[in-house]
């Protein structure tokens, strides 16, 4: 597997803090985004790469395997247990990705990963081995979708180097989650399973309604005498408009629920959340005089 730099992708060294990291990630993402560059292949596959780098660098546990493993970094758990076993044979060293730390040299390093997980012989030349076969890189990315497009379940097809994949997008996706794709990762090691794709969803509301998982909330203004006196208004909700009765003497920040007309629950297309409304009553100006005089005499009356 060709070595890539997750740093150099990132345009940063190995000092960068992790809010660093996140910085980078976020701009770079944004430039090589497949939304701002369509039919650029070197954009998506640049695109999967900040998204790989950033996948491994922000997690401290795995940043600390890469940088002290650099491309094997994968296998780090599988070699501290080989070099525990294999301590009497001199594998006891410690290896440091950038080369400036004690034990392993480069060479060494590779011929010991080549002996336990790619050739048939030990670093001495003798017995053979039994290869051990590894998974392969899990791959992220990241597709993004306005609130709309999750009204219900989809099918589309994404670019994945020059693999074009066909995948299902449940109803009720929420912003942030991630879709497991399984055997569309990277080729495992020696005849090992392939590893997975991983999904992450950007959700961009484009619409006027504020969510909360498959509820959606949303503010109505009335006038003064539809409070007072109840009357009918039009609503807008996900699938259209509606008309909403709205009770006599309703106060200000009422709120009603519209059973059925939020967000599909993930997976379940039949079921849905509902839409919650709160009424803003707006107060008339630039009153006139007879308005004046009428709504004197009612504060009389009350």
């Amino acid at each position: 597997m060709e070595f890539i730099d997750y740093y150099k992708v990132l345009g940063l060294d190995k000092s960068a803090t992790a809010a660093d990291i996140k910085k980078a990630y976020r701009k770079l993402a944004r430039k090589h985004h497949p939304d701002l560059n369509p039919n650029d292949k070197t954009a998506q596959q640049k695109f999967q790469q900040i998204n790989e780098a950033n996948e491994v660098l922000s997690d401290p546990e795995n940043r600390k395997k890469y940088d002290q493993y650099g491309k094997d970094w994968q296998h780090a758990d599988a070699f501290e247990k080989a070099k525990q076993q294999q301590g009497s044979q001199g594998f006891g060293g410690q290896r440091t990705y950038s080369g400036g730390g004690q034990g392993f040299d480069d060479s060494q390093f590779s011929d010991f990963f080549e002996s336990m997980f790619g050739g048939g012989h030990s670093r001495g030349g003798g017995s053979s081995r039994q290869t051990a076969q590894f998974k392969g890189q899990d791959l992220n990315a990241t597709l993004r979708l306005n609130l709309t497009d999750v009204l219900q379940s989809q099918k589309q097809t994404i670019s994945l180097g020059d693999k074009k994949i066909r995948i299902t997008i449940p109803a009720g996706v929420e912003d942030g989650q991630t879709l497991k794709i399984k055997g569309y990762g990277g080729e495992g090691m020696n005849g090992g399973p392939k590893g997975d794709l991983f999904i992450t969803f950007e959700i961009f509301n484009n619409t006027r309604f504020k969510r909360l998982e498959s509820d959606i909330y949303s503010t109505e203004e009335i006038s003064l005498y539809t409070a007072l006196l109840g009357g009918e208004i039009t609503v807008e909700t996900l699938t259209g408009k509606v008309k909403l009765n709205v009770k006599p003497e309703t106060q200000n920040d009422t709120k009603v629920k519209l059973k059925g007309k939020g967000l599909p629950k993930y997976k379940k297309e039949d079921q849905h959340g509902d839409l919650f409304i709160t009424y803003k009553i707006v107060l008339p100006n630039n009153l006139s005089d007879k308005e004046k005089e009428l709504f004197t005499e009612l504060s009389k009356l009350r």
